[in-house]
């Protein structure tokens, strides 16, 4: 129960410093909007301006204690407003853009925790100075690139170059949106790039976390005590070895994936990929005051969510932390 009322606080305040945030971020949408009509149709500064107001339903000379008390209620009621850029309810496009980055962020997590993990061990048990040097190599290499120079290096590789993956878009604008295989296949087939970029961001973070791990386990009293009872290499590395090092690891993909759903708006936009962190981006640069307090919502309950799960699975996977 302490856990849940502090994620809640916890919400609240970051709530709260997002709007404060927001609203002291340079720039004014209406403003701006108000200066492409003088260009346009040469009409005077108050006219534009006036239209501007109205074309995106915001006064910018509010009072913010108003636009806060308007922005909790919206908060309170599941209201939160309509977007200035795309003239739809916030709640709309959050509910529409939630599944691609789920569908994304959950597949590449899951992948590069598969395969990192069982990498992890193996190098761990060989105890290889070859593979030590490759995976510390990688990490290095890959570790100092930021993820969305990788994601553009994969569409320059697979989509410009040899043109086997499409480079943008959630699936083919052709085909039915539906539950066929048809459909399914070009989602997952839009999907593959971002998921590779993730995938190949995180991989060596997993293997080089498990094999800390797992070298750190190999030296407890119980493996020597496996090891003379004769027990066969494969249990002990499953049963004994990857069983204990993977609890610490079975928490961070919880935190991880809140950590990568918030980070998801540059490789979204870089791939036109309509997930929260897409539509995050181009929120901020319209200045799309309402779309960007819901995916700012949506990103800290996501975090928060994740943590919360991360605490409840470190309980449940080890005994000794159990209130008795």
């Amino acid at each position: 129960m302490k856990k849940i009322i502090t994620c809640v606080l916890t919400m609240l305040a970051s709530l709260l410093l997002v709007f404060f945030v927001i609203q002291a971020m340079p720039g004014n949408p209406v403003n701006v909007l108000a200066q492409d009509y003088m260009r346009s149709t040469q009409m005077p500064y108050d006219q534009a301006l006036s239209k501007a107001k109205m074309a995106l339903n915001y006064d910018p000379d509010e009072p913010v204690i108003q636009r806060f008390i308007t922005y909790v209620k919206g908060i309170a009621t599941g209201n939160l407003g309509s977007s200035m850029s795309f003239k739809e309810p916030v709640t709309k496009i959050v509910l529409g853009a939630l599944p691609w980055t789920l569908l994304v962020c959950s597949i590449s997590l899951l992948l590069s925790f598969a395969v990192g993990t069982i990498l992890g061990i193996y190098i761990a048990w060989k105890r290889s100075k070859v593979w030590d040097g490759i995976i510390t190599g990688y990490q290095a290499i890959i570790g100092s690139i930021p993820d969305y120079i990788v994601a553009y290096l994969l569409i320059v590789i697979f989509s410009v170059g040899l043109g086997l993956l499409p480079s943008k878009g959630a699936y083919d604008s052709a085909v039915e949106a539906g539950f066929n295989a048809t459909f399914i296949g070009s989602v997952l087939k839009h999907a593959a790039l971002p998921i590779l970029a993730y995938f190949m961001t995180t991989l060596a973070g997993w293997i080089m976390g498990m094999r800390a791990n797992c070298l750190s386990v190999l030296g407890e009293d119980y493996i020597n005590y496996a090891r003379a009872r004769g027990l066969s290499n494969r249990r002990i590395i499953f049963n004994y070895v990857g069983r204990n090092a993977m609890l610490p690891m079975v928490t961070s993909v919880a935190i991880s994936f809140g950590m990568m759903f918030g980070g998801s708006p540059l490789i979204e936009n870089l791939f036109v990929y309509p997930g929260v962190g897409y539509y995050l981006s181009t929120a901020i640069s319209r200045r799309d005051y309402p779309l960007m307090q819901g995916m700012f919502l949506m990103i800290i309950v996501m975090v928060l969510l994740s943590s919360l799960i991360a605490e409840f699975l470190y309980v449940k996977l080890n005994p000794m932390l159990r209130e008795k």
